[in-house]
Parts: C-alpha cells; sequence; structure tokens
C-alpha cells in the first residue's frame, strides 16, 4: 500500500492494504474475508484509534443518496458524507440540524462515532442527533438499529470507536431551517464566563493563556433576536473579521460582525469551500463537568506557563448532556477545553501531560479523536455504561476484526469464556507517547487519507 497519513501528518498509517469498495456488496465481501479492518474518512483524527495493520476502508465510492424521511423529521445519508455538503443539501430543503462541529469539512460516521460536538449549553453533540444506524459486521451481514426499535442498543452503538463494525448509513434528526448572526467580542474577564457561555444559541471563548483575561467570544445567535449591547458583559466589539488564531488571515471564517446567514454559514468556524489549515497542528480535547468551569480554569493556571508557548489556540465551549454510552458529555452537561498545539510533539508531549494531571480532579473524559494519554482505568471509571460497551462489543465482533491496539488500551476485549485468558492487550502502547514518538520522526507533507 501506499503510505498514507492523517489530515495533521502525525500518523502513517500501518495497514497492509487500502481498498475504496464501489458496492455495498463488495463492501460486505471485503469485511467478511478480513482479520483486521478499519475505516478511514476524513482522516481527522490526531491518534491511533483507526489505525491497523490490516485493510485501510474508504467509503467515499459506496454508491447512495442523501434521503429526506416521508414526514420531514429524519435524514439518512452514506457514512462518508461531509457535514458541510450535508448542510447544504438540507437548507436547500427548508430543513437544519441542530448542530455542526467548528471544521464542516469532517464526514458524518467518523464524527459521531468519537463524540465530536459543537458548543451551545442546550445542543448535544453530533452523535446525539443520530436515530438510526446501518453497519457491516464482522461476518460481512447488513445490521440495523434504530431509535424505535431498539433504543438502548443504539445508545451503545453510535459513539462506537469503529468497534462494532463498518458504518455505512446514519439516520439523523433534523428541524426547519434557521438564520443566525456570528459576533466576535474581545476581553472577556472570568468572573463572566458562565453568562457568557450560556448567553446565546452557541458560543465559543478563546484564549491563549498568556493572561487571565479570555481573548475572544464567538456568539452565534438566532437572527431575530437583538445584537449584544454595546457594554455587553464588559467587552468590547470586534471591529473587523476575526480568526480563532491570533494574527491568521480571517478570510476563511465564517462572515461575522452580525451579518445574518444560514445556520450552516454560521454554526462552523470555517467555510466550507476551502481546505481549513495545512494540517500543521496537533490537538487535544478534555470534557469535565460544565459546573466545574471556574474551577478547572484555576486548576490549570499553575501550567499555563508550559501551555502558553506550545499552543496556537484553547476553546471553551459547552455540551449539553447525553444518554450514548461513550459519549464525553454522557449523562453530564460539559464544558469542553479544547487545544490547538503547534505541531512539536516533543515539546507538546509533556504539556499534555502537565494539562492531564491538572485536571485529573474533574474526572475528564478525552476526546477520542485527539492526542491524550489519560489512565485506561481512569477513563473507564467516567463511563456508567463502559462495561456493556465493552460487552455489545464482544457479540457483534467476537474475533476482534475492528480491534486496534489504542481501542485495546482503552476499552479492551472481553476475556473470552476459558480459563487463562485474558483482553488482547498485548503489544498497546501509550495513546500519547506513541503518537508522539512517530510525529517526532515523520517529516515531508502529509498526505490526506480518505
Amino acid at each position: 500500500m501506499t503510505p498514507r497519513r492523517n489530515w495533521a501528518g502525525n500518523v502513517h498509517y500501518a495497514a497492509r492494504r487500502f481498498h475504496e469498495p464501489a458496492s455495498l456488496d463488495e463492501l460486505r465481501r471485503l469485511v467478511a474475508g478480513s482479520d483486521r479492518l478499519r475505516v478511514v474518512g476524513t482522516g481527522h483524527s490526531f491518534n491511533r484509534l483507526g489505525d491497523t495493520t490490516g485493510d485501510l476502508v474508504s467509503l467515499a465510492a459506496l454508491p447512495g443518496a442523501i434521503e429526506l424521511a416521508p414526514d420531514a423529521a429524519t435524514v439518512t445519508v452514506p457514512a462518508a458524507t461531509r457535514y458541510g455538503d450535508l448542510a447544504t443539501h438540507l437548507h436547500e430543503r427548508g430543513y437544519a440540524l441542530a448542530n455542526l462541529a467548528s471544521l464542516p469539512h469532517i464526514s458524518v460516521a467518523g464524527a459521531v462515532a468519537t463524540g465530536t460536538h459543537g458548543s451551545g449549553e442546550r445542543l448535544g453533540s453530533l452523535a446525539a442527533a443520530v436515530a438510526g444506524l446501518e453497519l457491516v459486521t464482522a461476518e460481512g451481514d447488513l445490521l440495523t438499529i434504530d431509535r424505535g426499535r431498539d433504543p438502548d442498543t443504539l445508545s451503545g452503538a453510535v459513539v462506537s470507536l469503529g468497534a462494532l463494525g463498518v458504518v455505512t448509513r446514519v439516520t439523523l434528526d433534523v428541524m426547519p431551517t434557521f438564520a443566525l448572526r456570528q459576533y466576535v467580542r474581545l476581553g472577556l474577564s472570568r468572573e463572566a464566563l458562565d453568562a457568557a457561555l450560556g448567553s446565546a444559541y452557541s458560543v465559543s471563548v478563546f484564549t491563549d493563556w498568556r493572561t487571565p483575561t479570555l481573548r475572544e467570544v464567538w456568539i452565534k445567535q438566532r437572527a431575530e433576536e437583538p445584537p449584544p449591547a454595546a457594554d455587553w458583559l464588559g467587552t468590547t466589539a470586534a471591529d473587523r473579521p476575526r480568526h480563532p488564531v491570533a494574527g491568521l488571515s480571517a478570510e476563511h471564517c465564517t462572515p461575522q460582525l452580525g451579518a445574518a446567514g444560514p445556520w450552516h454559514e454560521r454554526l462552523p468556524h470555517f467555510r466550507l469551500g476551502f481546505t481549513p489549515s495545512s494540517g500543521d497542528e496537533l490537538q487535544s480535547e478534555y470534557l469535565v463537568p460544565r459546573t466545574a468551569a471556574a474551577d478547572v480554569l484555576a486548576a490549570l493556571d499553575p501550567v499555563a506557563h508550559l501551555i502558553a508557548p506550545v499552543l496556537q489556540v484553547c476553546e471553551l465551549r459547552t455540551v449539553a448532556a447525553d444518554r450514548l454510552w461513550l459519549s464525553p458529555s454522557h449523562g453530564r452537561d460539559s464544558l469542553a477545553v479544547h487545544f490547538t498545539w503547534i505541531a512539536d510533539a516533543a515539546r507538546v508531549g509533556p504539556v499534555v501531560a502537565a494539562v492531564e494531571e491538572r485536571l485529573a480532579p474533574f474526572a475528564p473524559r478525552p476526546h477520542w479523536g485527539k492526542v491524550f494519554d489519560v489512565p485506561p482505568a481512569a477513563v473507564a471509571a467516567t463511563y456508567p455504561r463502559y462495561a456493556d460497551f465493552r460487552a455489545l462489543a464482544a457479540r457483534l465482533d467476537p474475533a476482534g476484526t475492528f480491534r486496534t491496539d489504542l481501542l485495546d488500551r482503552y476499552v479492551p476485549r472481553v476475556p473470552e469464556p476459558r480459563a487463562g485468558r485474558t483482553p488482547a492487550t498485548s503489544g498497546a502502547r501509550s495513546a500519547g507517547g506513541e503518537l508522539f514518538a512517530e510525529a517526532a520522526a515523520l517529516d515531508g507533507p502529509a498526505d490526506v487519507a480518505g
């Protein structure tokens, strides 16, 4: 196989073969005949969760159309569909999704499988909108799981980490289309953080950890609502469009300064019609209880001098609680603390460790697709349905076709019912340490897989 890397270029896939099946039957035969297989979408993961030594599969060539349900309550889409393309399709027909991530370039199946999210105190993650899944299981069988017939299993299968099968189609809740306005405010005090995060449909707060003041607030509010007051929470209005990373051009960011526009052209931070960046970065993110926001920032202050030199930007967002078994916002309203680091693994690694040590008292749940090295037992302890997910994975993939080293470290296989057998975790390596070691050895431009 021609060597392939993820979007950021810090992971070089170890797969022996790359496939792009052109039909569902071809995919089913491929899955049934493989002993190790993973799917790659837009490659926008920063760790080795999606890596395998066997078969790497892209679903981009699978046929399929975006289909609105007759009652217009849901839409069913091919798994490889990008959110930005889906959003445009829906808006043209008078519909919308409740939420989007900051990048519209990511695939639907990849985003929901890792619990990816947008921002909004009353908005769930992208995965919370899933009403049904179609997947190919390890034996090549086609399985449909939907909310109406088996809601509990669906709650376990949505944020699947790719451990249950190859998701081929996803059904999502939709709503009537709507318009938003986006404003950027400068210089928010920490004392006003809680009020800011709950002030609009979607809110993101950016900081660089160089001063206690929070640098920017991006407010995405319903178009019919009045604009923020001139002295809103003690901030000042930005007089020009901004990029989340200080000093970068806002040319490719979504429109700001209060111009009204469709939901899908304001909820993401970046426009669909361009490459969001060169991928010259690493990312980490931790979801902690929403009520602990002020305490979390205070806990990180002692390592701010370590964070700032290797940070491009830190974003604070909120995510409403959901019932999905391995969702980072399972059962608790959450504050997401997101770090976009420089692309220097050797320097970033020790800072990630320091951040995780400071966050440990808050039972952080790391984003499954980003750089982290929280101890596996600590991660497992934060998920009440953790054992149920392991049992579901054992039932749908008893031979471990979809397993990876990182998955075995954080969600190990259920032992087979024979004396002396233990979960297949031999050879599992540190998620962070392994990733950092490889990233330091890579050079040259990144190839986008999938």
